[in-house]
């Protein structure tokens, strides 16, 4: 029974590495509230999903930081071992026309230090790029939500499969407690001769069945343990104790569920994709503003030294200062502008595209998830009336056999058809809580 969920637990648990049974683990009675609350402090993807948040914040300072003013400082010293020889013409030093005389400007030894400052005064696309920024933020928090959903998805599944396999442990204990003794009085009665060591032999390969699928669930409670602390964030190596019961989850409401054509609002995978779109329009209009001149102020100061000896060269110094505007005035760019607004149009129209295509998929989802959750409570109730039968069956049965109208073989039967009966009720439990897990995320009432 659900075999592909079981390699996922043996993958998971083998990656895991550590038993739950670790004695020096620390010890945590929850419910499923306390389970979501510890996945969603511990669990790794939300961790990620909150430094996400904090880069986001580092970036809008980092957008708004273009706008403050731009502070440089440089220093330099050189060393000519070879001073520059410029050639000026002989006619200045009275020599024939068409000669030159080798002259070396300069001294051997230069240094300079000096202080930049520049002030962005306009710029389209840094206005828009604040804007973008703080989307971006937007855009963070928004992922933290979808991962925060996907979180409790994944941890109430594996809470309930947990609830699901203790379950089903204690319906194996009350039919083994019942069979054992089923056995031992027939064991006697075949000693005195009034069974025959046939029907024994079949109660006996039962009671072995019941006792091998006990055994199998206590692995798999086990195994459903590890994957519930692996989605929770929890290290294998603590024990978890869970203190809800199966009983305690309501799936008793069988009305016809509503059609909500809005839900998908309340999506946060839509709301990502909204937030993705205002970015898309963010970066055209980014793009468009470069068509806009810019304007920035700039100033500069420095101090030049110069000596033809080493222990001179701060001796005396040559100051320079300067101030100014920079207008940078878009002309021609070889159409590389305009290439640029009609890709990033494109993007906004997949960006709707997309949003219209996931608006649909998350209808469909609804309506699937609301079929299934249906189906389920229906294939529930039915499997537990047809155990309530099955275990009818096998009390008359007895009462049956015991007065002597009846056979051995039709209590065997009636105790195989219960264990069959209970198997399909654990499936179907297992299936109506998982299908109620689905409808609430499509629903979007899990926030």
């Amino acid at each position: 029974m659900r075999s592909t969920f079981l390699l996922s637990l043996l993958l998971l648990v083998s990656i895991a590495g550590k038993s739950q049974e670790s004695p020096s683990g620390k010890t945590y009675q929850f419910n499923l509230q306390q389970c979501l609350e510890y996945a969603f402090a511990n669990q790794d993807s939300m961790k990620n999903a909150r430094l996400d948040i904090e880069s986001a914040e580092y970036r809008v300072k980092e957008t708004i930081g273009i706008g403050l003013p731009q502070i440089d400082g440089t220093a330099q010293f050189q060393d000519f071992l070879k001073i520059p020889t410029t050639l000026i013409p002989g006619e200045f030093f009275g020599e024939e026309a068409g000669t030159f005389i080798p002259v070396k400007f300069g001294v051997k030894y230069q240094s300079s230090a000096g202080l930049s400052v520049s002030q962005l005064l306009f710029n389209g696309s840094y206005l828009v790029g604040l804007k973008a920024s703080k989307t971006y933020r937007e855009l963070s928090q928004r992922s933290l939500t979808r991962t925060k959903v996907q979180t409790e998805v994944s941890v109430t599944k594996a809470y309930y499969q947990v609830l699901v396999n203790a379950e089903q442990i204690n319906l194996l204990d009350a039919n083994i407690k019942q069979l054992k003794q089923q056995v031992d009085e027939t064991t006697e009665l075949n000693k005195q001769g009034f069974v025959e060591k046939v029907d024994l032999d079949r109660l006996r390969v039962l009671y072995n069945n019941l006792i091998t699928s006990r055994e199998n669930t206590i692995r798999l409670l086990a195994l459903g343990y590890q994957l519930l602390k692996f989605q929770m964030g929890m290290p294998v190596s603590e024990n978890l104790v869970l203190t809800d019961k199966i009983e305690n989850i309501r799936l008793d409401n069988t009305a016809p569920l509503p059609t909500d054509t809005t839900a998908y609002r309340n999506r946060p995978e839509y709301a990502l994709f909204e937030t993705q779109k205002k970015l898309n329009e963010l970066n055209l209009q980014r793009i468009r503003s470069q068509f806009l001149p810019s304007l920035a102020a700039f100033g500069n100061t420095s101090y030049n030294y110069q000596a033809e000896r080493f222990r001179d060269l701060w001796d005396q110094k040559f100051p320079t200062t300067v101030v100014g505007l920079q207008l940078n005035v878009p002309i021609f760019s070889g159409f590389q502008r305009l290439n640029q607004v009609r890709q990033a149009r494109i993007e906004v129209q997949k960006t709707e595209n997309t949003l219209g295509t996931l608006k649909n998929a998350i209808n469909l989802e609804q309506d699937v998830a609301r079929t299934n959750y249906e189906n389920g409570i229906q294939s529930l109730n039915n499997q537990r009336n047809n155990r309530a039968l099955a275990q009818e069956v096998l009390r008359v049965s007895r009462i049956k056999y015991e007065q002597g109208v009846g056979s051995s073989l039709e209590v065997t039967q009636a105790q195989t058809a219960l264990q069959e009966a209970e198997n399909n009720y654990i499936q179907a439990l297992y299936d109506a809580l998982i299908s109620k897990v689905d409808l609430d995320k499509a629903y979007g009432r899990i926030q």
